[in-house]
Parts: C-alpha cells; structure tokens; sequence
C-alpha cells in the first residue's frame, strides 16, 4: 500500500449529534494516526451550516468519517459524499441508515431470521406499561436513532418506566426491548472478517455512556474467555447481522449471550468509536493490527470503492 495513493484526505469529525464530543476525540486520533503513517491528512469539524461548502471548496481525494450518531453515521454525510464523487470509509448510504436505526435494524434482523431480543415500539406512557407486562421487568429503554447509550435507561421497577421513557423520547422515537440476562459481547468487523470478540464488564446496571468512555472500572476481556466454537459462532453471527442490514467496510455488532449461552443480536455501529476506551482498535491490536496499521486498512476500502 502506497500512502501517496491516498492523495489528500479529510477526516470529517465532531458534527452535530449528541455524540459530538466523542466524535471529536475519535476524529483527533485518527488524524494524528494518519499522518503519522505519511498521509496528506486534513482535520475537519463538520458544522451542519457549513460542511457541504468545505467538501466542495477542498476538494479532498477521499473521506475519513468519524462522525458518530445522526448526520455521520445514518447515511446523510454519505449521501451527500455520494452526490460530490468523493470516496469515504465505512458503509453507504442503505448500510448506514440502517445501523443507525435501532427498529428498523432488530426489523430486518427477524425478517433473516437472526436472534435479537423481543421488543416493542412506545408512542406514550401507556405504550411502556404494556410493554412492562408484555417484556417483562427489567426492560430496556431506547431512543431509536442514538448511539452511545444515550438517552438509554435499564427499568427494574414499574414506578421508573415514566421517567425512562421521558427521557428517551427526548431524542426522538423509542422502543422497550427485552432485558437479556448475561454478559455482553462486542465483536469488530474490518474488510469482511470479524475480529476477536471483546467481553465488556462493568459494575454499573448496565454499559451506560460513563462506562464507556468515562469510568476507569469497565474490563474488556480480549481474548473474551469464549471456547474456540464459541467465539467462532459469535464471529459469524455477528459478520451475518452487519451483512443483514447491508453495513460494509468496517463496523462492530454488539450482543449478549444469556445464561444459558444463547446470543442474543442488540445493534450495530456503523462508525464506531476510536478514542483511547474504543473497543475495534482494542480487538485489533488482539489480532497484530495496531491502530496505524487500521486506519489505513479502513482508509483502503476508499481506493477499492474509487476504482469500482
């Protein structure tokens, strides 16, 4: 791989999403990984008023995103890269609205027959006591189109299912979905092959935003601790479920396995994290690939996307 094919790059950061903050910290490392690799590597701070007239103004061979939630990671910056001819990383524009949206993904998961936990879309109050009975208590409650466990609340008493949804319609629309006992996994995905699987510990109630990105107390078990049939069956579970919803490049799956070991299929990100807490560069240096050596590999994907 030679660098100077990569010509100028802009690595599209922070956007307009509750995740901006993230995003940046995501976007200012993967900067200083490319050029330190050799690339010809340009930072941008994507502003919603303003992004459209920098990517035309700067011309830029080829994009890095790193804009995680909505406007970088539900197809509209790549919608609009479409429009300009300019290669990015990651999925398209069907890849990336897809992921993003936690209904229409566990949708479209059921429909190829994958395992995600039972759930049901809240349009009020009422619609979360009826889930309570017909979930179950503890519940899950989401806002639809959030990443980063935002807005996202574990319910284990009916008292608290009012303030969990209120909380979580803020960001928009909402489901309860089933609590699935049992350790959570999440497992990478680079250039169509899924990379060792990373088991997520905290003491919090459940992997909230603070331990992801905040507490010093979370454990990431990499190697996970699975046998070798398991982590084989989870690997292809998860390249199935990133595949289903037409997700392309590189990415992450998150699941559980309940107590009885069964895996259960939870979401996909499209445009995972890469700060110092982030969990693919994590699962790839398992696998020899230091986080220099990755984003090049996900940078790569925009040469093969060019050329077809």
């Amino acid at each position: 791989m030679n660098v100077q094919d990569f010509g100028r790059v802009g690595v599209l950061m922070g956007g307009w999403s509750a995740e901006r903050e993230v995003s940046l910290n995501s976007g200012a490392r993967v900067l200083e990984a490319l050029r330190e690799q050799g690339v010809a590597a340009v930072g941008v701070d994507a502003r919603r008023d303003t992004i459209l007239g920098v990517l035309e103004r700067e011309r830029f061979d080829r994009v890095f995103i790193v804009m995680h939630g909505r406007g970088g990671e539900d197809g509209v910056i790549q919608g609009a890269l479409e429009v300009l001819g300019i290669p990015y990383t990651g999925s398209g524009v069907l890849g990336s609205a897809l992921g993003m949206d936690k209904l229409r993904t566990k949708q479209v998961w059921r429909g190829a027959r994958l395992p995600t936990p039972a759930f049901r879309v809240l349009n009020g109050e009422n619609d979360v006591r009826e889930a309570a009975v017909e979930l179950g208590l503890p519940l899950m409650i989401k806002p639809v189109l959030e990443g980063s466990s935002i807005g996202m609340s574990k319910v284990r008493r009916e008292a608290d299912l009012a303030a969990a949804y209120t909380l979580a319609r803020a960001y928009g629309p909402v489901i309860a979905e089933r609590f699935v006992q049992g350790a959570e996994y999440t497992v990478g995905i680079l250039d169509g092959q899924a990379l060792p699987s990373i088991r997520l510990e905290t003491p919090h109630d459940f992997y909230d935003f603070e331990a992801k990105y905040l507490a010093d107390d979370t454990r990431y078990l990499c190697p996970s601790g699975l046998s070798k049939a398991q982590e084989q069956s989870v690997q292809a579970l998860a390249l199935q479920a990133f595949a289903a919803v037409g997700a392309s490049g590189w990415g992450r799956v998150d699941l559980m396995l309940d107590e009885a070991g069964e895996p259960w299929l939870l979401e996909v990100n499209t445009v995972p994290g890469m700060t110092d807490h982030s969990l693919v560069p994590m699962a790839a240096r398992v696998a020899g690939i230091d986080f220099g050596a990755l984003v090049l590999r996900i940078l790569a994907g925009t040469l093969a996307s060019a050329s077809g």
